[in-house]
């Protein structure tokens, strides 16, 4: 009797030295995943408006706050800022729903937010706005550039012959009066197929061709600005 409780203990042992241990105190091996931030809702600098809130900070340059509603799931957020004259873009990091940048005066932009969560490489983006930073004596604003609207840019299309550009254009000032449109297959379009006081234009494509065009928007008082130059193909 007394050499079978032995074995009895020994076999006990064995079974808990190879891992028999209690499984609730087993590490979780899949954490709950972190949940995905939302996009944010931009305030303020407001869309196609001028922007005359703000620092200034010399006769080139004022600081603004840029403002934003506060989204859900997310720890941080990135500010994108493009200078449409130029085209460059910047990036500006926060932990609120405000950050207060320093830009140049009497210049068009556009911008949005994302929003990022610690934990996760998923991200949201707002919408995008424009406006333009209010300029030291400037009485009339020039417009926006044109955005492509049909085709899309960089887009591929199977129609041939006759197609509408389409594109948006807007103007603080509310004074847009005429387009020119550039179009051929230059990749730097300097051919003006058509002055006109609407927003589209009809055109001619040729199949296994590529495309690109852009816009310079007019105002009442002369004042003008250039599109980016926009592409599509044709199969």
């Amino acid at each position: 009797m007394k050499l079978r409780y032995i074995n009895v203990l020994a076999v006990s042992l064995i079974i808990l030295s190879c891992g028999g241990g209690d499984p609730g105190n087993d590490p979780d091996p899949q954490p709950d995943p972190v949940a995905a931030p939302t996009a944010a809702t931009l305030v303020f600098p407001d869309n196609n408006t001028e922007c005359n809130e703000g620092d200034i900070v010399s006769d080139t340059q004022s600081r603004v706050t840029f403002q934003w509603n506060a989204s859900q799931n997310t720890d941080s957020y990135e500010i994108n800022i493009k200078n449409l004259n130029t085209n460059n873009t910047s990036k500006s990091n926060s932990s609120t729903n405000s950050a207060e940048i320093t830009i140049e005066r009497g210049v068009p932009y556009e911008w949005f937010v994302v929003s990022k969560a610690t934990g996760t490489t998923q991200t949201a983006s707002s919408t995008t706005w424009k406006f333009y930073n209010q300029g030291p004596g400037i009485e009339n604003y020039a417009p926006f550039p044109a955005e492509a609207v049909s085709p899309t840019r960089g887009a591929t299309i199977n129609t041939t012959g006759l197609i509408n550009l389409e594109w948006s254009g807007s103007d603080v000032d509310n004074d847009l009066v005429e387009f020119d449109v550039y179009f051929g297959t230059d990749s730097d379009p300097t051919t003006v197929v058509e002055t006109t006081a609407q927003s589209t234009s009809e055109v001619n494509v040729a199949s296994g061709e590529t495309y690109y065009w852009r816009i310079i928007s007019r105002d009442s008082q002369g004042n003008t600005s250039q599109s980016e130059v926009f592409e599509f193909r044709v199969e």
